[in-house]
């Protein structure tokens, strides 16, 4: 069985290395567009979970509860599949499906990460701030959350490299990430295991790449303090 693992490992690297960089490409990409708008949508749940209008903080609150606790992949099938039918003049491809499914998903534990940030902000700036005539908003803004973004972005850097891995579970509708050229390189060589070692050290290679860079920014972080 192993005696042609490393000839078999050469010709599939040598065949299909450009898909696999393009899926490592694409994957960064769906990783990056999620983070981004999941930061910004997480961000916003995270305000709306601490107004204390009910008609707010209740539906965010549902919002993230539900979409904590049920797979990413039963969301990826219910974007993809259920979101054209009840909407169909979106007429959203896979790629922007999948990609909707992951900023919805990844928003709810950003949701959390801010709102943990905000929250470790001392209550008494806030009413230092407040005292000094700034209202509730002006407060948010220019007090608490400059001190909370500094807090959570190293939690953000590793829902980064959580996100990466998730990517994978994109493969199953064939928007061409690194599982999907796994897939396609199996398909047409008739290996598993050359495959999908080369895909696994390219996932390692990203992850490992960006916690390194991660641990580096938290380390500057506590020298600036």
């Amino acid at each position: 069985m192993f005696t042609n693992f490393w000839p078999n490992l050469a010709k599939v690297w040598g065949r299909y290395w450009g898909l696999f960089l393009e899926g490592a490409g694409l994957t960064l990409l769906l990783s990056f567009i999620t983070v981004l708008f999941g930061t910004v949508l997480g961000s916003l749940l995270a305000l709306a979970r601490r107004s204390r209008l009910k008609v707010i903080s209740v539906p965010a609150s549902g919002y993230v509860e539900v979409i904590r606790g049920t797979p990413l992949l039963l969301q990826l099938y219910l974007i993809t599949f259920l979101l054209p039918e009840v909407l169909p003049m979106l007429n959203l491809s896979k790629f922007a499906s999948v990609t909707v499914a992951l900023v919805l998903n990844s928003a709810a534990y950003v949701c959390e990460i801010v709102r943990a940030g905000i929250q470790a902000v001392d209550p008494g700036q806030a009413e230092a701030a407040r005292t000094l005539g700034l209202n509730a908003r002006q407060t948010m803004t220019r007090i608490v959350l400059p001190q909370a973004v500094k807090n959570i972005l190293p939690a953000l850097g590793n829902e980064f490299v959580t996100v990466i891995k998730e990517t994978s579970l994109a493969s199953t509708f064939f928007v061409g990430d690194l599982m999907t050229v796994y897939k396609t390189a199996q398909g047409a060589t008739f290996t598993v295991i050359e495959p999908f070692l080369i895909v696994g050290v390219i996932y390692f290679v990203l992850t490992f790449s960006l916690s390194k860079l991660i641990n580096a920014f938290e380390r500057r972080l506590k020298a600036s303090d």
